[in-house]
């Protein structure tokens, strides 16, 4: 992977980490414009860069995390991520096959844009507009309503934020919800790969580590304007917009296969 490659991936992750359009379809469709090589630290680092993402969730809403008292914040997050690390320790390694074929991120794109394009009229009257009146019991449902996203393509944002929307929660609530619940749950999945890469590489270049850096910087930077954007976006026109471009780059990664551009 090249300095600018890395810079890129980065980049398309910031923008699509925390939108409901699949960041994992982005950066394989990136990644294979770019003509990124297809390698263990390759897949490590868009894995990586997560948490640069993360951190921009952290600092925009630091009066949440940052404030110790709020002991039932912490608990509803580590209760709605158990149900994802259970299930992706579980079945990691078919996880990791599934990562391997564009055929099924771009049928998971398309089948979740479809769903988008109609959430609004199947979940249209919310009852729960801010994070303290979510229970712990819906913050376990919406944790299970995640496990949807370890289908590569699915995206993360959007199953968590479909299963806010299922649970009652405003469509600004649920997004909110799903960006603090993927903290955590990100945070680990980004631990778990960076480990099993040291491991087997048995260590990190300092170029690794150079792209690593420079990337998570990147991804930071762009997530934090991503996700103040999309929750403005979503107060005014909801989800069918997502939905319908989610269709399209379905699509396009469709017609990258059938054509051999995509393996």
């Amino acid at each position: 992977m090249t300095f600018f490659q890395s810079i890129i991936i980065a980049i398309v992750e910031g923008l699509t980490e925390f939108l409901p359009v699949s960041s994992t379809g982005h950066i394989i469709i990136t990644g294979k414009l770019l003509g990124v090589p297809e390698n263990e630290f390759t897949t490590s680092f868009t894995v990586a860069v997560q948490l640069g993402a993360i951190l921009a969730v952290v600092v925009l809403y630091r009066k949440k995390f940052l404030n110790i008292a709020n002991w039932k914040f912490y608990l509803k997050l580590i209760i709605g991520m158990i149900p994802a690390v259970i299930l992706g320790l579980l079945f990691s390694d078919y996880i990791d096959q599934l990562l391997e074929s564009a055929t099924t991120v771009a049928i998971t794109l398309l089948l979740g844009g479809i769903f988008l394009v109609f959430i609004d009229n199947f979940f249209n009257h919310p009852t729960i507009a801010d994070e303290k009146e979510v229970s712990f019991m819906r913050s376990l449902k919406i944790g299970l309503w995640q496990c949807l996203a370890l289908i590569p393509g699915m995206s993360r944002s959007a199953a968590s934020i479909i299963g806010g929307m299922q649970q009652k929660l405003t469509r600004s609530a649920a997004a909110e919800f799903s960006f603090f619940l993927g903290v955590p749950t990100l945070f680990g999945a980004t631990v778990y790969k960076l480990y099993k890469y040291y491991k087997s590489a048995g260590g990190f270049t300092s170029n690794d580590i150079q792209l690593l850096v420079v990337g998570n910087v990147l991804s930071f930077i762009v997530a934090i304007a991503a996700i103040k954007f999309f929750i403005d976006f979503l107060k005014k026109h909801g989800f069918r917009i997502w939905g319908i471009y989610r269709i399209v780059v379905g699509i396009v990664l469709l017609v990258m296969i059938w054509t051999g551009y995509i393996n």
